[in-house]
């Protein structure tokens, strides 16, 4: 059973306070990076106090890594996301990385089960009636001649759908109606 992000981040921080690859550059964009996309993980006043210049990298580091552990599961996942997104290197030392990939165990980050699945912050599946829906209007206002200079299209749409709106599309086109 793999650890939490809450746990891995906690043996890996003493490796991350050290690792010299982590310059004031990078932390920066860490915290633009928690700072952006995650408000709710690290506040516009928090990523402010974290970016002081005048207080040593490695110190702002420490206090981050220690809020982050403060804020939970979700912040610590999303660091390692952050990290891996801009850190790849420090990312694949990190000691907790380099046991899983000795262990056998998949050593890429845990997407969440959401991730595959959003789109434009719609579904899968609304996207796939819309893409039907549409793919459905183009044929039916076809004229019979135009069918075969349509199918392809229908075709090429048919490819991103769930399969029994592919399996639709597909006998409407080999159907001819």
């Amino acid at each position: 059973m793999t650890e939490s992000f809450h746990e891995q981040l906690r043996v890996d921080s003493r490796f991350l306070k050290s690792d010299q690859r982590l310059d004031t550059e990078l932390v920066d964009k860490l915290i633009l990076q928690l700072n952006r996309i995650y408000l709710q993980i690290l506040t516009d006043k928090e990523a402010s106090k974290f970016r002081d210049l005048d207080v040593p990298t490695c110190i702002r580091l420490a206090e981050l890594l220690s809020h982050l552990q403060d804020k939970g599961e979700e912040a610590c996942r999303e660091f390692y996301r952050a990290l891996h997104l801009h850190v790849e290197d420090v990312y694949f030392s990190l000691p907790t990385r380099l046991r899983l990939r000795d262990s056998g165990e998949p050593v890429g980050p845990i997407p969440s089960p959401t991730d595959r699945y959003v789109i434009n912050d719609h579904s899968k599946s609304a996207f796939s009636v819309i893409i039907a829906q549409t793919s459905l209007k183009m044929f039916l206002s076809a004229e019979s001649k135009q069918v075969s200079g349509s199918s392809s299209a229908l075709g090429l749409a048919a490819m991103g759908l769930s399969r029994k709106v592919r399996d639709v599309l597909i006998w409407y086109i080999e159907d001819g109606k």
